[in-house]
């Protein structure tokens, strides 16, 4: 199994019973978000955690003191947390937080869309944008704006894997292929 397969196994098992038991999922999904940047904050602890000659059973202990420096965590997520430690996988930690937060965006209905465009455009636009893609999805729509000079104008707009590009230098790739492909 993969490693990221695995992070989505173990978020979907997060997800389901921090749901069952009526948590807060916002919550588990702030900590857990947390919980994984601290080995990107601190290498030296990203190191300890995911250093495959340290025995389990210290990774363990140094998870149980940082849950009881946290607080309080939900109890579900102190459990994946001492399980994934048990495991030796918290080296997968931020894909399991990165894929407990898509099924949270899933659940609350939500989806993610970037837009790109050669200049900055106005906030009303960009808002009729979002509204456009929310009729047309279904879903409420986290928008992000970036610009790129280097598609000379249009838009480019992703949703997930759906790409939808308006760019000129789109356009004028398809032509050249069209001119190159008549001749």
């Amino acid at each position: 199994m993969t490693s990221r397969g695995a992070a989505i196994r173990y978020a979907r098992a997060l997800f389901d019973t921090t749901l069952a038991e009526q948590r807060d999922l916002l919550q588990v999904a702030r900590d857990l978000r947390s919980f994984a940047a601290l080995g990107r904050e601190h290498a030296t602890l990203g190191r300890v955690l995911t250093n495959p000659a340290i025995p389990a059973a210290r990774k363990r202990a140094v998870v149980e003191q940082l849950i009881a420096r946290a607080g309080a965590l939900q109890p579900p997520l102190a459990k994946l947390l001492l399980m994934l430690a048990e495991r030796d996988r918290l080296g997968i930690l931020a894909d399991v937080a990165q894929a407990f937060d898509d099924r949270l965006m899933d659940y609350q209905n939500v989806v993610r869309a970037e837009l790109v465009t050669a200049t900055p455009i106005g906030d009303d636009k960009v808002q009729a944008l979002k509204d456009g893609l929310a009729r047309a999805t279904g879903r409420d729509v986290q928008l992000a704006t970036r610009v790129d000079p280097s598609i000379i104008g249009g838009a480019v707009t992703r949703i997930g894997s759906t790409v939808y590009d308006g760019s000129v230098t789109r356009q004028l790739e398809r032509l050249r292929e069209s001119l190159v492909g008549a001749s």
